[in-house]
């Protein structure tokens, strides 16, 4: 029986992802290195540590992780001032599921000066939430499932108990290896590359009712 729900932050709540892909091609570009939108996209919902770090894997160079997003943040927060608005039926989706008693956690494999700055744009703060958890509190991001495997315990809740919703492969791979059910929706990617998911929809504003009633 469902308990509990679990959001993914970005591309699930917020579509903050062309930011801060933005944002790491101009650090990137301040040392030197042109890299592309697409390079990003295998390391969408790894954290940011894994989101840069695969990049600059890819084009063999080396760089100080923490300076590199300290870097791009300081960039992000300047460039997401106004813009960033909350995906549609976000705020909705959240409100029902706390008015059917269900609790709620945030649960972004990103830092969590990120976290803070997204929800603090789109007028959604951490305190909407029962508890949040964001990649700084798991040693191994997604697709492992220990960050949702984390959150349930917060809740005190078992995993089983759990829907979590997402909006990458990485995510509902962590999510399913932890043992929870999976709303995909397509923010970020096609249907046929979440089709591991239990239930998948376009946006927020039309869940299919089985993922709240099971």
């Amino acid at each position: 029986m469902i308990r509990g729900v679990l959001f993914d932050m970005d591309g699930v709540l917020v579509d903050s992802e062309p930011f801060i892909c933005k944002a790491a091609i101009m650090m990137f570009s301040g040392i030197g290195l042109k890299v592309f939108p697409d390079d990003f996209r295998p390391f969408i919902g790894a954290g940011e540590n894994r989101y840069i770090g695969g990049v600059a894997e890819k084009y063999g160079i080396k760089v100080d992780i923490e300076k590199a997003k300290a870097q791009t943040y300081q960039i992000y927060k300047t460039i997401i001032r106004g813009k960033l608005k909350p995906l549609p039926g976000a705020c909705d989706f959240v409100t029902s599921c706390r008015n059917k008693g269900l609790k709620i956690a945030i649960v972004t494999s990103t830092d969590t000066v990120k976290m803070e700055a997204n929800l603090r744009e789109i007028g959604m703060p951490a305190e909407s939430f029962h508890t949040t958890i964001t990649g700084m509190e798991v040693e191994n991001k997604k697709p492992f499932p220990d960050i949702y495997i984390k959150a349930a315990g917060k809740l005190n809740l078992k995993p089983e108990e759990c829907l979590v919703v997402e909006d990458a492969v990485n995510g509902i791979q962590a999510a399913k290896s932890a043992g929870c059910k999976a709303l995909a929706v397509t923010t970020s990617f096609d249907r046929s590359v979440l089709s591991s998911a239990d239930w998948i929809c376009d946006s927020l504003e039309n869940v299919p009712e089985e993922a709240l009633n099971w």
